[in-house]
């Protein structure tokens, strides 16, 4: 999964189309987990591992979509349909390593590992581009799904990226070569809080996507702020000026929320200003808002003091280290 640093919300469909995105993001050590296995029996089975859920079809051409265990489903059904899977009954069993709509990019990175375990078992060509691609059609386009395109490419490439967005679907992933004390201070510092809610981002990006479609003139020179955002995070990573991280975490959290109705609340907003009083610079929320996971940029050691003030309010810190490599996939006997 990823921790979205800047320009959150560019790479959302018209803006992106319109102006260009840009967003910096980090890939860290929660993950997504998908298992195919071949069986004998004439039969789907999918299994929700970390969720409780599972669900059995007969072989067929397409399995319905209903919103149960819809991902696994885009994914056989897009294969089916161009000829790239066996008639072989099946077995994919998932499981993810943080709750949906926490806002690190779960559901695509999922799709992501979903899509990499169909690719690894049938043996199929993809490239990291044509598989983050494909991850987002089916995701966005297939299955309707409301939401960005960073997170597919995040979960596919790892690492820190520098990440641009462009009309018709072109997107450039720009890896930065960020020194390991720089990154080893950003990890340090940055940390991680769960606000014990979760939110449906569809809603929040449909909403912003309406005020671009709209013309909004606040909300979309909020996100012309947010795509300058990230160009001034990557100029801080790569030069070593920290101290301004939480800074610019903090101004870009006020601009998202001038994008759309629902990306903070009362809530978030006591979070907030606690992390702010016990030491933190800056901060944000990850993902498209409403709940979820939020960061904060505590210099020095202050993300001591930070920590068990917010756990005063009832969320959880969550133990992360930063990822440098995307997805994996293996064949075992």
């Amino acid at each position: 999964m990823r921790i979205g640093l800047a320009g959150g919300g560019t790479d959302v469909s018209p803006y992106s189309d319109l102006y260009g995105g840009a967003i910096l993001n980090v890939t860290i050590s929660l993950y997504a987990r998908a298992t195919l296995e071949w069986t004998d029996r004439d039969n789907i089975e999918i299994l929700a591992l970390d969720r409780g859920e599972a669900q059995t079809y007969p072989l067929q051409a397409a399995l319905p979509i209903d919103g149960q265990l819809d991902l696994v489903k885009g994914v056989y059904n897009r294969l089916k349909r161009e000829g790239k899977l066996p008639a072989n009954g099946m077995r994919i069993s998932t499981h993810v390593d943080a709750p949906a709509g926490s806002g690190l990019g779960t559901s695509s990175t999922l799709m992501v590992a979903i899509l990499g375990a169909f690719a690894e078992a049938c043996k199929l060509p993809y490239g990291e581009y044509d598989l983050a691609h494909l991850a987002y059609e089916i995701e966005r386009k297939d299955l309707g799904l409301a939401g960005g395109k960073q997170d597919q490419y995040a979960a596919t490439f790892g690492g820190v990226n520098f990440m641009e967005f462009y009309a018709e679907d072109k997107v450039i992933v720009n890896p930065l070569r960020v020194k390991s004390e720089y990154l080893d201070e950003l990890e340090n510092n940055l940390l991680l809080y769960y606000s014990s809610t979760s939110r449906e981002s569809a809603k929040i990006i449909s909403v912003q996507q309406k005020n671009v479609a709209d013309k909004n003139v606040k909300s979309i020179e909020a996100m012309h702020q947010l795509k300058e955002q990230a160009q001034q995070m990557k100029e801080a990573l790569l030069r070593g000026k920290l101290d301004s991280i939480g800074e610019i975490l903090d101004y870009g959290f006020q601009q998202k929320k001038k994008m759309a109705e629902g990306i903070s609340n009362a809530w978030l907003e006591e979070i907030y200003e606690t992390a702010q009083k016990a030491g933190a610079t800056g901060g944000k929320i990850s993902g498209a808002g409403g709940g979820g996971f939020m960061i904060f940029y505590c210099p020095g050691n202050t993300r001591h003091q930070v920590a068990q003030a917010l756990a005063n309010l009832g969320g959880t810190v969550q133990p992360y280290q930063f990822t440098l490599s995307g997805i994996k996939s293996w064949s075992a006997s």
